[in-house]
């Protein structure tokens, strides 16, 4: 491309990166991958993912989920990193 020229795509992904709608844009990628990322069962019984300041705050009243999910912590951060495609998540909270 000619000097000063960028594609519409790259435009894009500069803008949202740049943007301060990108942590909500992110929360919501988590939330439509959910199910295919953890399991059927498990989405079934999460209400809720938020993503505030790199923490993943998932919420179930589930408790023997709740336990699972806490000793998965590590890996829930690498599925979700690696679906954004960048290190968004650094830390996960079990409510």
């Amino acid at each position: 491309m000619p000097h000063g020229i960028t594609n519409i795509g790259d435009a894009l992904k500069e803008f949202m990166n740049k943007s301060r709608f990108k942590p909500r844009l992110m929360e919501v990628r988590i939330q439509e991958n959910w199910e295919k990322l953890m399991g059927k069962t498990i989405a079934r019984y999460t209400q809720s993912l938020q993503l505030i300041e790199g923490k993943l705050i998932v919420t179930t009243t589930v408790a023997p989920l709740k336990q699972e999910l806490t000793y998965s912590k590590d890996k829930i951060i690498k599925l979700v990193n690696e679906m954004l495609g960048e290190r968004i998540v650094k830390d996960v909270m079990i409510k």
